[in-house]
Parts: structure tokens; C-alpha cells; sequence
């Protein structure tokens, strides 16, 4: 995220950068100990023994889905079902062809290469992939003008794994070179309670089972921020010497978070009354929407509308992003347009 606020906000589901160790700590280590997207895991199990038993990497996999929700997590797990190395990059941080070269020309055959955001690849980096990808070779340009050739390099045989939240944003020949793709849904509150509840156990955290139902029912159905309250209601007891995470002391840190029973924060609010009150329940725009807010429209796309659409606050149209009849009951106030079926 680009904006300094976003970073800071509780509920945002984008990893932030004090949170690498304790995310590395609390990862799962095979699809056994991985909560949630049981198909998925099922899936990848037939995969990956599949190919173990024709002694052959697994083909290019793409994971698509909100920030958050384990993509980084399960590329790791394929790796080490594997028993394969894993290089770890991002769409961004791969900026000339040589980058992508000098990362590819160390590879061994069978491993994995994560590229997260892989939409933000730039098209020039996209066109050295699809050799890579589909051939193993590496084709590069040596030289300038008339005098220029073209270098062919022979590379392992490796796995790409692409992560993005923008499946929609890949260019078609991109996405055609995965064999196979993964949709992450957002997880049911009982998931991310069994989540949270093994977090609390790696930290030592002693931890009541209503605190735990609290949290759950708070975390937006995503496991990154389920432990970011665990950690924050944690340092809430600890200061106030509280030796068990108990249902009070859970509400009264949340509460003093700002992040209320159905996991929306004060910003979350503030949209939705500004669709209600200043644009009588929309339809309006997303330009509209971040000039009145003061939040930048990237923020709002991707940290607040997907969790307001699943959580039916939040309604997207042709025309414009509309209010539902659930948050007019969340704000207390009368819906003029409640006999328009759409809402």
C-alpha cells in the first residue's frame, strides 16, 4: 500500500513489515497443519503426489484471492511437500530481464520460484517468462541494432508460483501458462478460530475459548488479521496483568481498537456513511467514493470493498457501489430505497 494510513490500520489484510517474523513463526509447515481451503489442499495433495510418483516437478500453479489469506503460506507448503528449494520474489521488485535471468540461472531442477503480485510484472519480464515457463529456456538479446542475436540458455526444470490478488489483471497469455489455478475464499469464522487457537498454543498464550469465538468473529475471515488481534489483545493483558486472554479483556482491547462485532473498523464505517448520507445509498463511483473519504482509491479496492462485499455491507454495480439494506441496519438508519431488489 501506498498509503501511509492504510499501513497502520488494524484490519488491513496486506502484511506489514514488523510482521515477517511472526508470520514466518506462525506458518504451517504441511497441508496437515494448514487450516481452511479444504479443496484446495485437496487438490494440491493428488498434485503433488502425482508428480512424485512420475518423478517430475509439478506444473506452474497460480494462486488468486484477497491479501492474507495464505497464497505465501501454501507456496512454501508445496515446496517443502516437495522437498524442493524456494526462491521468493515479487512482481515488483523484478525490474529489467536480468533480474528475472540472474534468478532463474540459479535454480536447480524441481525448484520453486513464488513471484507475489505477480500481475505487477512489467510486459517486458512477462516475455522472458513464457519460454521459461513453457520450454525452460531463456531467451535473451545480445548486443544492440543490426548486430544483435539472440542467446539461448537451457534452465531447469522449475515450478513457477504466482500469487495475486488481481487475477484479472494478468495478461491472458500470462495466465494460460499455469496449469493450474487456485481461488483462496475468505474462511468461516469456526477456521479462523482453530487458527487462532494454534497461534495462541506456538506463543503461549493462554487463551479462553469465548475470547477465541470473540476474535474470530472479528478477524474479517482472515487468517493474517486473526493473529494480529491475538497479538494485540495479548499486549492489552500483559500491560494491564491479565494472565489469561479472557472474554472481557478481549472485548475491551478490541473495543479500544475500534474494531467492532462484524470486524469493521472506524474507516470502514466512514465509507459506508458517506455512501448513505452524502450519495442516499449510491450508486457512486470509486473515484467519488476515495475524494470524499480521503483514502486513495487503490486503498478502498483493495483493503476495504472486498470484506464489505463478503460481509453483504457493500454492493458492486455497473454504475457504481451501492449500500445494502444490512448496512442501513448497521448504521441505524431508514433505507428510502429498501423496495429496489438489487439492495
Amino acid at each position: 500500500m501506498s498509503d501511509k494510513n492504510s499501513k497502520e490500520k488494524i484490519t488491513d489484510p496486506e502484511e506489514q513489515p514488523a510482521e515477517k517474523k511472526l508470520e514466518a513463526t506462525l506458518r504451517p509447515k504441511n497441508l496437515k497443519e494448514y487450516v481452511g481451503q479444504s479443496k484446495i489442499k485437496q487438490n494440491l495433495d493428488i498434485f503433488m503426489q502425482a508428480a512424485k510418483k512420475r518423478g517430475e516437478p509439478i506444473e506452474h500453479v497460480l494462486f488468486y484471492g484477497a491479501p492474507g489469506l495464505g497464497k505465501t503460506t501454501l507456496s512454501h507448503i508445496i515446496a517443502r511437500e516437495m522437498d524442493k528449494n524456494i526462491r521468493v520474489t515479487s512482481g515488483p521488485a523484478l525490474q529489467h530481464s536480468g533480474d528475472l535471468a540472474a534468478i532463474l540461472t540459479n535454480l536447480e531442477d524441481g525448484d520453486i520460484l513464488f513471484i507475489d503480485e505477480i500481475h505487477r510484472l512489467n510486459r517486458q519480464i512477462e516475455e522472458v517468462l513464457y519460454p521459461a515457463m513453457e520450454e525452460y529456456a531463456l531467451d535473451l538479446i545480445v548486443g544492440k541494432g543490426p548486430s544483435a542475436k539472440t542467446l539461448r540458455i537451457e534452465l531447469p526444470h522449475f515450478t513457477l508460483i504466482g500469487a495475486t490478488t488481481k487475477v484479472s489483471s494478468l495478461s491472458s497469455p500470462l495466465r494460460d501458462r499455469f496449469g493450474a489455478t487456485f481461488h483462496l475464499n475468505f474462511y468461516e469464522p469456526e477456521e479462523i478460530q482453530q487458527i487462532i487457537d494454534r497461534s495462541a498454543k506456538i506463543l503461549n498464550i493462554a487463551l479462553e475459548t469465548e475470547a477465541a469465538e470473540e476474535l474470530a468473529k472479528r478477524a474479517r475471515r482472515t487468517p493474517r488479521i486473526a493473529n494480529r488481534l491475538l497479538k494485540r489483545v495479548r499486549d492489552f493483558c500483559q500491560v494491564h496483568n491479565i494472565n489469561t486472554m479472557n472474554f472481557q479483556a478481549t472485548i475491551d482491547a478490541l473495543e479500544l481498537l475500534a474494531v467492532d462485532e462484524h470486524g469493521l473498523d472506524d474507516i470502514d464505517r466512514k465509507i459506508l456513511e458517506i455512501i448513505i448520507d452524502k450519495f442516499k445509498g449510491g450508486p457512486v463511483g470509486l473515484n467519488t467514493m476515495a475524494a470524499a473519504s480521503g483514502e486513495e482509491m487503490s486503498t478502498i479496492e483493495d483493503v476495504y470493498e472486498p470484506f464489505l462485499i463478503q460481509s453483504g455491507f457493500l454492493h458492486r454495480t455497473a454504475k457504481g457501489r451501492m449500500a445494502t439494506e444490512r448496512a442501513y441496519e448497521l448504521l441505524g438508519v431508514k433505507n428510502p430505497n429498501k423496495q429496489n431488489p438489487l439492495i
